[in-house]
Order: structure tokens, then C-alpha cells, then sequence
């Protein structure tokens, strides 16, 4: 012949594409390249071996491939032993009714017409094929030709062939070209499994299966084909074609999939047990010609992208989309094909990138009140009327929901990661821009229409997190894996004006370039450790703080309501209707924020994500700790405390985000779930701890060390019925028997000066924090040995700390008595009632304000010096010296002094508020510390000499009154009492002493101190300001201040110089002046007139 059938079918497929205008590109697989002569040319260099064109060389892999839709095909080897004979078969005429049988056509009209037509009569093609001088009979050599003239027939269109209308008549009016071909598709596989039943005899029965081998090809290029130009032959209208013709069949797989499926295609959709071996089959045809992205990528797309997906949890929609999704990932090369599509990783803002990017929107899915607002008011309005049951229920239900998406997108991307090295890399790209586009999020203050929603955020972390269990093992056997100069190595991670943990952004940089250039790409789990850093940083610890906020308004809108109830002077009045409004309207306010947190705690809380945050921050605390471990192998041994003074520059500059993110996650952890440390977490936890708090020269940032303490103090809470999380670690684990003390102590000292603008209230509440966690082990021996060791080797250190308390005290208190006193004298006003209520309005309402804002800031007052006295009270029972040290001693007896004068003086009876537990006053408890604090000192010669030199508030009335109180009120036991009265007695004495020093007449200007204007005994000249002061002044100033009180410039003791010649001359005064008529001449019975109380 002087044409091939291939090249005609080639022919009449390209008049079909010039009527198209040109829709498919010249590099578009044809179906007729599945037949065609010679292999067609690979469009990449990257695909090492073309794939087989069927006509001339047939696959011989077909025989040993599984039959998805046939039942279970019998192996050749287990035929039925009942034949013996293998029968030949009639090749030319199997073939004939084999291709008749798969296209549903027939080149005889007979035939068509005995079959009422449903066979279709190819009248043209049969003319074709007689013109050519060929048979009517169908085979695989004018298969192509069969097939296109198949789908060239078109229902709908109109002919003057009388004898060919009832074919135009019988054909499918709304079947598209898809479904015919999946018919086929469906056929061929009957049809083999036919053959593999039957006892043929092997070589025809090899020949019959390269035949129907190429029948496949042809089948599933023209299928290819079809997805790709679904125009390319006449089509029904009105129906979806293309891509979203294989959809449904990917939505079905879902058993809860379908309200999603159309009716009318239910009958030409591939089942479960089809649509991985049509895939695959698609995969086989167009991988080799690097066509797999257009045929599949559209598909892949709509499937994403498909609408059922919007409806979130409200429906099973996306249940449909997840089996698909699992579906196409499981078959590698298109795992990899996703990550090669535009929608995969797309350069859009932040808030666009969910609904942009492929996963988008499985990620997006959620519970979280903000995005999903109907699951907060579904599941958890009325909490008030709604059984608890019933919401228990609904956060197991949510969870269990929740755990199956997370799960099965994991797998997805999982598959996708294991599907090539480059499809791993371009889920690293997409996991890096979902943190680098929402690095906003890690803000104060974050318009939530600027960035990610939490919900896409969270399931990207908790995937992340999944993707870090395999090198998260018990031992961290894997930690040395991870590379420690990553960001040096790579920027795949946005670091730019990150705040580090103590370098500036430009040490940072300078570090970058000094570092060796890696001789390979990290490895994966260096890669994913650093991005779930990223993530967590931007994800769940800033979710935390929606719900905080959420608890902050509920908590106002509840006070609101409280104080609208409390006051019922509205009630029968014209603001009745009013108030009952706002009331309803704030209850109602106050329901849905409280379903909003609901919703929010079936996330945050569910026990898996718990768990695995939990393994994931110690692996990072631990991983921090090895960092700056000189030997690098911490746990195995543990760290030796301290650190080296020398901080390592690769540890400076990382990002301060690692460090505030642990830290963040141990208190939200211990304030929501403590119970979920027990079975790991509170070792690390404590480890880490005391590791940068014995070494906080390793952070800079004064508000992350005083987060640490608040772990710790956290960590000694008693939660309801459950046992604090770290008590007992802290009495019994060796690193805190010797490191707890000398670190709190450390810290107190430090968190004076913080370099904020709030860092004078900022020190209280860490020291308070600190006192607790002082109280707390207290009573262990160890942590009191560990005190006086530092009392002992310390002293410079543990002096300045005893001065910093006594500071603490002396302010807290005198604020907290203050303003005890102003709260007495308002409620006194606003007792008489009649009085109070003949006042302007203007001025009740100033008075009731002013009222309100001392109760909000007494109770904090009242507390803070209570503990402060308490821990004052602990330290002086357990070591005395340290607080004899003359630039101590008088100032803690002065306040002392001060504070007794108050509770038992004139003063006290201004002291008197009603409903002292609200403010957490308890004067008894308050002067029983004090007293307390002069019993365990009563022994020291210096403080009772500190005690009489006091002439502003010593008064020995003052412990006549306190102990007649004690006696009483049964606060101190008789020996107490009279250990105090006789240490009044001492002190008596020694004032009389002390008055008789005193007498020495007129004292040179010069010879006393500039500050507090006493005779100097230890004259020293401040270098730079030059002024001469004594000793024990400036050291006592340098305890709190470490500048020249003169002119501000740093100063130090060691800076200080001995004044010998001044020193001299005042001992020369005293030596003089004391030999003149003073006190020591007069009998001891006139001066001490002193009585002590009998019991």
C-alpha cells in the first residue's frame, strides 16, 4: 500500500486540531503516538529511556500486571486441571470481535441492526477501508482509525444518509467522550480478563495480550488526550468536561462522597478497585514523554480546588477531596508531578496563600472561632442550659475529626516528600514560604487580614511536628544530625531584623560569613527542625494568645455583669428596660466568647498535638542546652552549671525566638495541662531552667530570664486536686540541691535593673515569683545549706541581695499601709450614708473611683510585701551574719521600726478596712513575721545597737503593745515573749550607750558623711567626682546603684580610695572628745529606766 492506516488516523486527528484553532501545542502526545512507527522524542534530557511506542513494540509486561476491576483473575498455573489440551485460538477472528467488543462498534450494518443499533455501525470508515481494497474486519491495525471515527460521531448533528441516521439515533445523546472511553477502558479489562481465564495455548494467548496491550495504549492516550483538549470531538453541552470528568471518581472513593457525585455519571465512574490502575495506567502512557503535568495537573487542581471543600466540617466534603488527594500521591509519579504545578507553591501575600496554593484549603480547615465561626456556636453556645455531657462529646467529636484530617494530609505529604528528591525540596519550599509570608504573626498587634488564618498555620505546624517524630527518640540518638551553623549554610529561613539572643543583626551577619561553606545541601531533618522552629514561632504560640485575649474579655464582660447585678438602684426606675437590655446583651457577648474559647481548646488541648509539643520542646530545650554544652553531649552526661563565661558566637546569634518559644510553652502548658508533664517534660523543664538562669550572661533579653523564674514558680503550683509539677523534682533532683538557691538569689539581684521603662514593677513580680518558689523548698536542708554556702562565699553578693530585699519591703509596705489607710477613710465616708449622699454627684463619683483603684492595686501591695517579710523572716532564722554588716543592719532595723510603729502605733487604727481578705491583709500575720524577724536577730549585739540608734520610730512601747498582741492573739508562744522583752531590754542598754557616744559636742563639717550626715569612721575619695564619703554609705549605695551618686559615672568598691589622713584626724576627735562629761559618768540606773512586762 502506499499509505499507513497510522498515518491516515494521524491525518484525520490533525484536521480535527486545525477545525480547533490550534488548542493542542505541537508537543502534545497524540494518541496516534501510541501506535506510530518510531518512538516520539522526549521534550527533557531528564527521562533516561522513551517509552515503547505499542505498534511496533509491544510491552511484555502487560501479562504479569493486576486486573483492578476483574474479580480476582486466576493465574495461568492454576488452571483448571480438567483441560488438558491447551486450545489454539482463532487470532484474526478473536481479534475482529475483541476490538468489536471494547469500541462498541461494528463495520457491518447486519450486525448494528441484530443489535438494535447499540453496536455502532462504522458506515464511513467500513466505505474507507473497501475503498482501500481491505476486509471488513476490525484489528489492531485500524484500531487508531476505528476509534477516532468512533468519536467523530456526534448525536446531535444531522445527515441526508437515510441508512445512517438510526446510528446517529442510538448513540448516547449525553455521554461525553470521556465516559466512552472509560467504557473502553472497562471493556479491555474484561476482555483480558477473559482471556487469562481461558486454556489457550501460550503463544496465542501471548500474541491475544500484546494485541490488547496496544488496544490499551491507544485507549488511554486518547483518554490522556481528552483531558487535555476536551474539544477535540463532539461533545454534549451542558455537561462538565475535561479534568472534571475524572473528579468524581476520585471524590468517590470517599464512602461519606455522595451528595457530591453526579446521577447521571454514576454509571461511567471508576470505582475504587479501578482508579489506581487507571491512573497508573495514564502514568505508564505519559510519564516516558513528559506529558504526565498537563494530562493529571488540571485534575489535581480541581480536585484541591473543588467547592466541597469551602463547607469546612460542616460537611464530608472534604473527606472526598482527602481520598482523591491520597489516591493520586500514591502512585510516585504523580506524588511529584503536584509539587511541579504553578498552584503548588505560589508567590502571593500571606492571606491569599491558602486559598492560592494546592493544600490551601485542606490546610485551612479547622475549628478555630475566627475562621470557622458556626463550629464555636454548633457545638458550644448555652453553656450555661447545655449538659456538660453534651459538650465533652462535641470536643471528642471535634478532635477525632481534626486528628483525621491532620493524619491523612500528613500522609499525603509524606508521599509527596518520598516521591523524588525534587518534589522534597518543593515541599520545603512551600513548608519555608508559609513561615516566611506570616512572619507578621509573630507581632504584638496582627490584622489578621494581613496573614495566614490560625487554622492553616496550626496544620501546617502539627504536620511539621509529625515530620520531627522519627529523630525525636528517647535518647536523641539523631540530635548531632542536625546542623548547628544552618543559618549560615542556608536561607531558606527569613532571618532578617530577627531579634537574636545576644548579638545585634550585624554580629550576626559577620558571623554568617566567617563560617566554612557547607560541601552539601542540610540534610532533611536539619531542614524540617528549622522550619517547625519557623513555624511553631508563628503558629501555636501566638493561637495562645487569641485564647488569652478571648479569657481577658470574658473575665471583663463578667465583672461588668456582676456589677450591674450588685447595683439594684435601677430596678423601678426609667433605666430599668435599659439595664436589663445590657444585661441580656453582655450575657449573650459573654456565651460566645466562651464557645470561642471552647472551640479553640479543642484544638490547642487535643492529647496528641499535647504530646507531641511537648516531646518537641524538650528535644529543643535539650538540643539548646547541648548547643552551649563545652563537651556537646548533653544529657549523656549532663551539663555541669555553670556555663563558661565565654558565650559561643554560634549560639549568640540564633534566633531569640528558640529561646522565648520553650519558655512560652512551658507556662502555657503548666497553666492548661500540668498533668501532661508527668509522664515527660518536667525533667527537661526543670534542667533547662536552672541551666540559663545559673547562667543568664548567656541571654540578653531581661523579660525571657524572668520568664524562666515564672516557669519555675508555675511549676510549684498545687493544681486542684493534682500535685504540683515541680516540687518534688526541685527537693530531690541533684542540679537544683545545688544550683536552685545560688540562681534565684542571682536573678533577684539581676532583674533589678532590667533597661525597660517598666522595670520597676517588672522586678516584683519576679521577685514575687522567686519568694514562692524560696518558701517551697524551704524546708529541705539542702537548699538551706546551699544558702549559707552562699552567705559563706558569696557574702559581697548575698549582701547586696539581703539590701534589694529590705528595699522591696520597706516600699511595698509603706505603699501597701498607705493606701490601706486611704481605703479605711473612704469607707468610713461612705458609712454615713446620709452624709455621703448629700455630696454633688461629681464628687461621689470621684470618691467611688478612687476607691475602686486602690482596691485594684492594694491586694498586689498587701501580697508582695507579705511574702517579701516572709522570705525576709526565713533568711534571718538560717543566717544572721550577712545581715549585720554595717551598710545592712541599720537600714533593716529602720524599717523594721517603721513597720511596727505602724501596726501597733497610733497609726493602726487607720489600718482598719472592712473585708481585709479582699486585699489580702492579715495584720496578725503580718506583725508575727516582724516579730519574728527580731527574735532570730535578738541575739546579735550589732542589731540591737542598729535598734537604739533609730530615733525616728524606736519606741519601747511600741513591743510592750506588740507583745501584750502576740499574747492575745496567740502569735507567739511565752518563751517567744519573753526572748522579745528581754531583747528590748538589750536594747535599752545599748541606746543609753549610744546616747553617751553621742554627747561629744560640736562634730566638723568635715568630718561628716554628704549623705546621711553622720560622723564618717572609714573616710574613702570617689575617684571621679572627688567627694569623700564613708565606706559603709557608698557600699550600701553601690548595692542598688552601681554609679557615683555625685555625677552617675560607673563606679565600683575597688575604684574607691582609702582617705588615711581624714581617718586619722576623726579618730583624733574621738579620742579627745570623749574623756568630756558624758553619759558614761553618770550610774547605770539613771540612764536605763526600763520595765519589763510580766506575763
Amino acid at each position: 500500500m502506499s499509505t499507513n492506516p497510522q498515518d491516515d488516523a494521524e491525518r484525520i486527528r490533525l484536521k480535527r486540531l486545525a477545525k480547533l484553532q490550534g488548542a493542542a501545542s505541537s508537543s502534545t502526545v497524540t494518541p496516534a503516538a501510541s501506535t506510530s512507527a518510531s518512538p516520539a522524542p522526549s521534550p527533557t534530557p531528564s527521562v533516561p529511556k522513551l517509552a515503547p511506542k505499542p505498534v511496533t513494540q509491544p510491552v511484555q509486561k502487560r501479562p504479569a500486571e493486576p486486573v483492578a476491576t476483574a474479580p480476582s483473575p486466576v493465574p495461568l498455573k492454576k488452571k483448571t486441571p480438567a483441560v488438558s489440551t491447551p486450545i489454539p485460538l482463532d487470532l484474526p477472528l478473536w481479534e475482529d470481535e475483541t476490538v468489536s467488543k471494547i469500541f462498541n462498534v461494528t463495520l457491518k450494518k447486519e450486525v448494528a441492526e441484530r443489535n438494535g443499533y447499540e453496536v455502532v455501525w462504522l458506515k464511513h470508515l467500513a466505505e474507507e477501508l473497501q475503498g482501500e481494497g481491505l476486509p471488513l474486519q476490525l484489528n489492531t491495525e485500524v484500531a487508531d482509525r476505528t476509534l477516532i471515527a468512533r468519536l467523530e460521531l456526534d448525536p446531535q448533528s444531522m445527515s441526508d444518509d437515510l441508512e445512517f441516521l438510526p446510528v446517529l439515533a442510538s448513540l448516547p445523546a449525553q455521554q461525553t467522550v470521556f465516559e466512552y472511553l472509560v467504557g473502553c477502558w472497562k471493556r479491555l479489562n474484561a476482555a483480558r480478563s477473559d482471556l487469562v481465564k481461558k486454556n489457550i495455548v501460550p503463544v496465542d494467548q501471548q500474541r491475544a495480550m500484546q494485541l490488547l496491550d496496544k488496544l490499551r495504549d491507544l485507549v488511554v492516550s486518547y483518554t490522556g488526550l481528552t483531558l487535555q483538549e476536551p474539544e477535540m470531538f463532539p461533545q454534549p453541552s451542558g455537561k462538565p468536561l475535561g479534568p472534571a470528568e475524572l473528579v468524581p471518581s476520585l471524590l468517590a472513593l470517599s464512602t461519606l462522597s455522595g451528595p457530591y457525585l453526579s446521577t447521571s455519571t454514576l454509571q461511567t465512574l471508576l470505582d475504587a478497585s479501578e482508579i489506581e490502575t487507571f491512573l497508573q495506567d495514564l502514568v505508564k502512557r505519559f510519564e516516558p514523554d513528559n506529558e504526565l503535568d498537563n494530562v493529571l495537573g488540571p485534575v489535581v487542581a480541581q480536585l484541591c480546588f473543588h467547592p466541597s471543600v469551602q463547607g469546612g466540617f460542616s460537611n464530608d466534603g472534604w473527606r472526598s477531596v482527602i481520598s482523591g488527594l491520597e489516591a493520586m500521591v500514591s502512585i510516585k509519579p504523580i506524588a511529584a508531578l503536584i509539587t511541579r504545578l504553578p498552584q503548588w507553591n505560589p508567590d502571593v501575600p500571606a492571606p491569599q496563600f491558602e486559598r492560592a496554593s494546592l493544600i490551601g484549603p485542606l490546610l485551612a480547615l479547622g475549628v478555630f472561632e475566627r475562621e470557622w465561626p458556626s463550629i464555636a456556636k454548633t457545638y458550644f453556645s448555652n453553656h450555661e442550659t447545655r449538659p456538660r455531657g453534651e459538650m465533652t462529646s462535641a470536643t471528642a467529636s471535634l478532635r477525632g475529626t481534626l486528628k483525621t484530617l491532620q493524619a491523612s494530609l500528613f500522609q499525603i505529604i509524606n508521599s509527596i516528600v518520598r516521591a523524588s528528591p525534587d518534589a522534597r525540596e518543593a515541599v520545603l519550599q512551600y513548608f519555608a514560604r508559609a513561615v516566611n509570608i506570616n512572619r507578621k504573626r509573630a507581632g504584638m498587634q496582627v490584622d489578621p487580614a494581613t496573614v495566614s488564618s490560625d487554622c492553616f498555620m496550626m496544620n501546617l505546624q502539627i504536620i511539621l511536628l509529625m515530620f520531627c517524630e522519627p529523630f525525636m527518640d528517647a535518647t536523641y540518638s539523631k540530635m548531632d544530625r542536625i546542623d548547628p551553623a544552618y543559618y549560615a549554610h542556608s536561607s531558606r529561613i527569613d532571618l532578617t531584623d530577627e531579634t537574636r539572643i545576644n548579638a545585634t543583626n550585624d554580629e550576626a551577619e559577620q558571623w554568617r560569613n566567617q563560617q566554612v561553606p557547607a560541601t552539601a545541601p542540610p540534610n532533611f531533618i536539619t531542614e524540617i527542625f528549622y522550619i517547625t522552629l519557623a513555624a511553631s514561632h508563628v503558629g501555636q504560640q501566638k493561637i495562645v494568645n487569641v485564647i488569652e485575649e478571648l479569657q481577658r474579655q470574658y473575665d471583663e464582660i463578667r465583672r461588668h455583669v456582676e456589677m450591674l447585678n450588685g447595683d439594684q438602684s435601677w430596678r423601678g426606675t426609667p433605666m430599668q428596660a435599659r439595664t436589663e437590655a445590657a444585661i441580656n446583651a453582655a450575657k449573650a457577648q459573654q456565651d460566645a466568647l466562651f464557645a470561642a474559647q471552647m472551640a479553640y481548646e479543642a484544638q490547642l488541648g487535643e492529647p496528641e498535638l499535647v504530646f507531641r509539643t511537648i516531646s518537641f520542646v524538650n528535644f529543643v530545650s535539650t538540643w539548646l542546652i547541648r548547643f552551649v554544652d563545652p563537651h556537646k553531649k548533653h544529657p549523656n552526661p549532663v551539663i555541669e552549671l555553670p556555663l563558661p563565661k565565654e558565650v559561643p558566637a554560634s549560639f549568640r546569634v540564633l534566633p531569640e525566638y528558640l529561646i522565648e518559644d520553650v519558655i512560652e510553652y512551658h507556662i502555657y502548658i503548666l497553666r492548661t495541662s500540668p498533668n501532661s508533664l508527668e509522664l515527660s517534660g518536667k525533667n527537661e523543664m526543670l534542667v533547662w531552667c536552672l541551666t540559663f538562669l545559673s547562667s543568664t550572661w548567656y541571654i540578653k533579653n531581661p523579660f525571657l530570664k524572668a520568664k524562666i523564674v515564672e516557669v519555675l514558680f508555675m511549676g510549684t503550683w498545687n493544681w486542684s486536686e493534682q500535685r504540683s509539677v515541680l516540687t518534688t523534682l526541685l527537693n530531690t533532683h541533684p542540679m537544683a540541691l545545688k544550683h536552685l538557691m545560688p540562681a534565684l538569689m542571682n536573678f533577684y539581684i539581676e532583674v533589678e535593673q532590667t533597661g525597660a521603662s517598666s522595670q520597676f514593677y517588672d522586678k516584683f513580680n519576679s521577685r514575687r515569683n522567686i519568694a514562692h518558689v524560696f518558701k517551697v523548698v524551704w524546708n529541705n536542708q539542702s537548699h538551706r545549706d546551699a544558702l549559707k554556702n552562699e552567705a559563706a562565699y558569696n557574702s559581697e553578693r548575698f549582701v547586696r541581695f539581703i539590701n534589694l530585699m529590705i528595699n522591696d519591703v520597706t516600699y511595698l509596705l509603706d505603699e501597701s499601709l498607705s493606701d490601706l489607710a486611704k481605703i479605711h477613710e473612704i469607707q468610713t465616708e461612705m458609712k454615713d450614708r446620709a452624709t455621703f449622699d448629700a455630696q454633688p454627684a461629681q464628687y461621689r463619683r470621684e470618691r467611688e473611683s478612687a476607691l475602686r483603684q486602690l482596691e485594684r492595686y492594694t491586694s498586689i501591695y498587701v501580697q508582695l510585701g507579705s511574702n517579701t517579710v516572709d522570705l525576709l523572716k526565713l533568711f534571718t532564722g538560717e543566717t544572721k551574719a550577712p545581715f549585720m554588716v554595717p551598710e545592712i543592719v541599720d537600714r533593716l532595723a529602720a524599717m523594721l521600726d517603721y513597720n511596727l510603729d505602724a501596726l501597733v502605733g497610733p497609726r493602726c487604727q487607720d489600718l482598719r478596712v472592712s473585708n481585709p481578705e479582699k486585699y489580702k491583709f492579715d495584720p496578725k500575720q503580718l506583725l508575727s513575721d516582724l516579730l519574728q524577724v527580731y527574735l532570730n536577730l535578738s541575739d546579735q549585739g550589732e542589731f540591737a545597737r542598729a535598734v537604739a540608734a533609730d530615733e525616728r520610730s524606736y519606741r519601747k512601747e511600741l513591743f510592750e503593745k506588740a507583745a501584750d498582741i502576740a499574747r492575745r492573739k496567740m502569735l507567739k508562744s511565752a518563751d517567744e515573749i519573753e526572748k522579745l522583752g528581754l531583747f528590748v531590754l538589750k536594747v535599752e542598754e545599748t541606746k543609753a550607750t549610744l546616747q553617751a557616744e553621742d554627747d561629744l559636742g560640736d562634730i566638723p563639717d568635715e568630718f561628716l558623711d554628704p549623705l546621711m550626715y553622720t560622723l564618717m569612721r572609714d573616710p574613702v575619695t570617689l575617684p571621679s567626682s572627688r567627694v569623700v564619703v564613708d565606706r559603709s554609705t557608698i557600699k550600701s549605695h553601690l548595692l542598688s546603684d552601681s554609679k557615683d551618686p555625685f555625677n552617675r559615672m560607673p563606679l565600683s568598691m575597688e575604684d574607691v580610695i582609702p582617705n588615711v589622713e581624714l581617718k586619722q584626724r576623726i579618730e583624733a576627735f574621738l579620742a579627745e572628745r570623749r574623756n568630756k562629761n558624758t553619759a558614761y559618768d553618770k550610774p547605770v540606773e539613771e540612764v536605763v529606766h526600763m520595765d519589763v512586762s510580766k506575763e
